[in-house]
């Protein structure tokens, strides 16, 4: 069974970005790279403040409403469409609602061969990325370390606490071809 999709599901600046460039740099054929902040940064201003869009609070939590739900529910089809088109695919999200995040990827992917990977990373560690990033509320990474993990099924698990991107991305690549 080759792969097609690697889903990659950690909390805010758990290391997945890294993650993603690593194995794009290690993997023999092309993959394209689909990030949720990628699809939040195409949103236009007014749905990024409360309300239809996307919130970011001060203590770092996340608040969507349902014109953001419609939009990222027709990205997710978009993103699987261009699996199914022929192109391998890695995906960057952050599991809000655990399983319920999950589940519309799961149904978007059917019929695709999808390795579910977990990035775990230390709350404290990825705090210190977050302040060192300086553009995240403070916050976000330590209430997001724990939950988005909470009930979600994988087929792998990595964590960046003590481990390089590269060397995710490598154990990452041995489960793909």
């Amino acid at each position: 069974m080759t792969i097609q999709v690697i889903v990659l599901n950690g909390g805010s600046s758990s290391g997945k970005s890294g993650i993603v460039r690593c194995l794009q740099a290690e993997l023999p054929t092309p993959w394209l790279a689909a990030a949720i902040d990628t699809f939040v940064d195409s949103l236009p201003a007014s749905l990024k403040s409360a309300g239809e869009g996307i919130e970011f609070a001060a203590d770092g939590g996340v608040a969507v409403g349902e014109e953001f739900r419609r939009l990222e529910a027709a990205w997710r089809e978009g993103v699987a469409a261009t699996a199914r088109a022929g192109a391998n695919v890695i995906i960057d999200d952050v599991f809000l609602g655990g399983p319920a995040s999950q589940e519309p990827w799961r149904k978007a992917l059917t019929g695709l061969n999808v390795l579910w990977v977990g990035v775990r990373c230390a709350s404290e560690v990825a705090e210190a990325r977050e302040i060192a990033r300086g553009d995240r509320p403070r916050g976000m990474a330590a209430a997001q370390a724990e939950k988005v993990h909470e009930g979600v099924s994988y087929n792998l698990e990595v964590d960046t606490t003590h481990m390089e991107s590269l060397a995710c991305a490598r154990t990452i690549a041995a489960h793909v071809t």
